[in-house]
């Protein structure tokens, strides 16, 4: 298998196991990661941790062996592969945190960017090294990329190739935590662990209007906010979070 899920309670474990071909993804590991993601859809938990096997790389890219024999029609619809699974996962109403622990290179730095969060190694190291093979990034990086470290960023690492280190993927904001390579995994479960405490229905609605203001115009971004908002005060969640901080105590979130 190339995709391993395992799910205890409210966190859900999707991990891609290819470690002879550094983790990169062929069509077959894209397809499974595309069931494993449908495979939540019906009943998402509140936190999906993604992970990739080994110590050294997250997931080197799109497999180059596979794509060094296709013609363009084939490479269509390897891109468009990629696209249907990186939108399935981004559009989970979960909380979709990243664990990078090495290399996370075109495809798999425009995997982590279909995340919410991302903690990573000290040791891990990022790029779209695409335009390096003559190609351009092609499973929704050019887009997520810029939207995620700003135009000028984008630009300079889709240009030039270049890999940048984990300190400063923090700084330009494509990663969010950084921490010692034995604790991270520690870690990574312990903020899954806070971030499944966390109101599930808020989050979704929160992330559906963050998602809003990325693609949309600022006014349908906003009206789509607005509806948020008000929707949540029919959910027993919401009248559990006000009450309970009337009542000065933690609020227990049942997800409706």
């Amino acid at each position: 298998m190339s995709v391993e899920m395992t799910r205890e309670g409210e966190i859900a474990t999707i991990t891609i196991s290819r470690p002879r071909a550094m983790n990169a993804l062929d069509a077959d590991t894209l397809r499974a990661l595309r069931d494993a993601v449908g495979g939540l859809a019906a009943d998402p938990p509140r936190v999906v941790l993604l992970s990739s096997a080994g110590d050294r790389v997250f997931v080197a890219g799109a497999d180059i062996a596979a794509m060094s024999t296709m013609a363009p029609e084939e490479a269509r619809e390897f891109a468009l592969l990629g696209h249907a699974t990186f939108d399935a996962l981004e559009r989970l109403p979960s909380i979709v945190l990243a664990v990078v622990q090495g290399a996370a290179l075109g495809g798999g730095c425009e995997l982590l960017l279909a995340c919410d969060l991302v903690v990573a190694s000290e040791k891990a190291r990022f790029g779209q090294p695409e335009t390096n093979l003559g190609l351009i990034p092609g499973f929704g990086g050019c887009s997520r990329l810029l939207r995620r470290v700003g135009v000028a960023a984008a630009r300079e690492l889709i240009y030039t190739g270049r890999l940048i280190d984990a300190t400063e993927a923090q700084a330009l904001g494509l990663v969010n935590r950084v921490v010692a390579p034995e604790a991270l995994r520690e870690q990574a479960e312990a903020w899954a662990s806070e971030l499944a405490t966390r109101p599930p229905l808020a989050c979704a609605r929160a992330k559906i209007a963050m998602a809003a203001a990325e693609t949309a115009d600022a006014r349908s971004a906003q009206a789509l906010e607005v509806e948020g908002f008000a929707g949540l005060f029919g959910a027993a969640d919401t009248r559990e979070g006000l009450e309970a901080f009337l009542e000065k105590r933690p609020a227990e979130f049942k997800g409706r």
